[in-house]
């Protein structure tokens, strides 16, 4: 498995019993109520079927107070970290900040603006499916919230990190259409090795890119704009070009802030960039850029 793979709880089911299987270090492990709920939804998104309504979830008072108060400072934060193509929008998808959106209500809200709409996921999607999903425009995502003894902390994506992070970022009609060359990559890809690097590409993009906007560095990744930690310490980053060798070879520690990150001067560089190298990739792509690598470092 890839180490994105190390990101989710895995979750068995074993005849008719469903169990979500928290690290010894999750704010939730201890709690036998926090894990029921956990196993629960999990098995309402294993129950899914395409042609079947998205499961809606019951959320308590607690999970309600979690989202309420996450959305508030994740706001504040975006207002000085993020980037205006996020900003705006953020704006136009208006998430609620007062209740936990219900999956048909974020595909209500993004559909018109880029046509993407949600489907639930009990934990890790293989990635193959994951990001193959995006040529249609289906965003795998995760039900459950964090634990609310650490509402503005959380070790493994919770649907804070799917919908502020990733619908925000995919109500961009830029954004979106980058989203579906992913897709478009992963039908051509036959090997693993291409698929990690397409995986690598998009964690220091999609997931922590950032770029440079009037002299300010901004967030525009989903994993920046979720996270109340990673948000405040970005700019602390050793900043690089866009370097799509160094970011598909790069070494990252899902456990830590990242310490290197990779600038964009603007949103057409990211479009070309990042966008033309999954326009064009292929099985081969990953030997072709360390070979011109190789060269360049040479000359």
């Amino acid at each position: 498995m890839f180490t994105e793979a190390k990101l989710y709880s895995p979750v068995t089911r074993t005849g008719g019993d469903v169990t979500v299987h928290l690290s010894a270090e999750h704010p939730g492990v201890h709690d036998p109520e926090y894990r029921a709920r956990r196993n629960a939804i999990a098995a309402l998104a294993l129950e899914y079927t395409p042609d079947a309504p998205l499961p809606r979830i019951a959320y308590t008072e607690a999970e309600e107070q979690v989202w309420r108060t996450v959305s508030v400072e994740l706001a504040r934060k975006h207002r000085s970290h993020a980037c205006a193509e996020v900003l705006a929008a953020s704006e136009r998808l208006a998430l609620p900040t007062d209740h936990i959106p219900q999956l048909d209500e974020v595909s209500a809200a993004l559909s018109p603006l880029t046509g993407f709409r949600y489907v639930p996921a009990a934990g890790l999607v293989p990635l193959r499916e994951f990001f193959g999903s995006f040529a249609d425009r289906i965003f795998h995502s995760t039900q459950y919230i964090r634990h609310h003894s650490a509402p503005l902390y959380t070790p493994e994506p919770d649907a804070i990190h799917e919908i502020i992070g990733h619908a925000t970022q995919i109500a961009s009609p830029r954004f979106a259409a980058i989203y579906e060359t992913v897709g478009a990559a992963v039908a051509r890809l036959r090997t693993d090795a291409a698929l990690k690097f397409l995986a690598d590409v998009f964690w220091f993009s999609l997931e922590f890119g950032v770029i440079r906007e009037h002299d300010e560095i901004r967030a525009y990744g989903a994993g920046l704009l979720s996270s109340y930690g990673e948000i405040d310490e970005f700019r602390q980053a050793e900043l690089r070009p866009l370097d799509v060798s160094a970011m598909g070879t790069g070494a990252y520690d899902i456990t830590h802030y990242q310490p290197i990150l990779f600038c964009a001067e603007s949103i057409s560089e990211i479009e070309d960039v990042i966008g033309g190298f999954f326009e064009t990739m292929d099985d081969e792509t990953p030997m072709r850029v360390h070979s011109h690598a190789n060269v360049a470092g040479a000359q």
